[in-house]
């Protein structure tokens, strides 16, 4: 695998959830997570970290429900910050503010786990430099190994003052009812590359990224889709270089005996499990 650029490889630019209650969950979101709002209207928030870009949808629908376990769905959206700086002050603030943490090393990354008022997951993490990762015939050396949290906290003493400019979605990993179906329409419908196999999972990505995309059967296989309206996710775009890859791809999931809807500027699908997704041009 090459080394791995951002632009103007195709990555996920946006993730949707529903909550219960908006007024808590903008709290959450403002004050722990240090996100701005974009846009505001009485069921739904529009978030950005640099105050010009959308990268994340709260909405609360007619009728919502709490989360439902053992679905299909979100797992956790992932907030790439910019340095291991930020995520230690991102570690330290939260430590403050006593919020439940996970944490581990990927090998690829480092990454704190938390859910919002609601138990949508979360994770925040920092890349190691992608010269740093290991490859194999095809496949990046990841695991679950304890994080070195008291050297996360020496990395920096500035204080946290809200999720950087440059923060963005660096993946998503989702809940999904089969593999076999889905890996298929990942990689034919939408063109990504598997670059890890383990435990029930897939870990795919676009031009050597460790991984853009996550799907794991860890809520059983043949696991019914959640309610619409309930908590969880609502949809993720990913973001194509241009209008060409784009196209292209509506055609290879056309192929693939997907359906491909338009809405606006946006053309709309969803994987073998629901997980909704719109394709857009960036």
């Amino acid at each position: 695998m090459g080394k791995f650029h951002q632009k103007p490889v195709t990555h996920v630019g946006q993730v949707s959830v529903n909550v219960m209650d908006l007024d808590r969950s903008l709290a959450f979101y403002r004050e722990t997570m240090g996100f701005k709002v974009l846009s505001r209207s009485d069921a739904q928030a529009v978030l950005t970290a640099d105050g010009t870009r959308p990268l994340l949808t709260i909405e609360r629908p007619p009728g919502v429900t709490p989360k439902e376990n053992g679905t299909t769905g979100l797992y956790h959206f992932a907030v790439l910050l910019p340095s291991r700086a930020d995520l230690s002050a991102f570690l330290r603030h939260v430590l403050q503010r006593g919020v439940r943490l996970g944490a581990a090393d990927h090998y690829v990354s480092e990454a704190l786990y938390l859910n919002d008022p609601d138990g949508n997951g979360i994770e925040v993490y920092r890349d190691r430099p992608d010269t740093e990762w290991t490859w194999s015939n095809g496949e990046v050396s990841m695991a679950t190994e304890p994080l070195d949290g008291e050297s996360l906290l020496r990395e920096s003493g500035a204080p946290w003052t809200g999720m950087p400019a440059d923060a963005l979605i660096g993946h998503i990993h989702l809940h999904a009812a089969e593999l076999k179906q889905t890996e298929t329409f990942y990689v034919k419908g939408l063109g990504v590359d598997i670059v890890n196999r383990y435990g029930g999972a897939l870990f795919m990505s676009y031009g050597g990224y460790h991984h853009h995309i996550g799907l794991n059967t860890w809520n059983g296989v043949g696991a019914p889709r959640p309610k619409k309206n309930s908590v969880g996710l609502n949809w993720y775009t990913l973001v194509f270089a241009d209008e060409a890859a784009r196209l292209e791809t509506v055609a290879n999931l056309r192929g693939i005996g997907a359906g491909v809807s338009q809405h606006g500027d946006v053309y709309v699908t969803a994987d073998p499990s629901g997980n909704e997704i719109h394709l857009a041009v960036g």
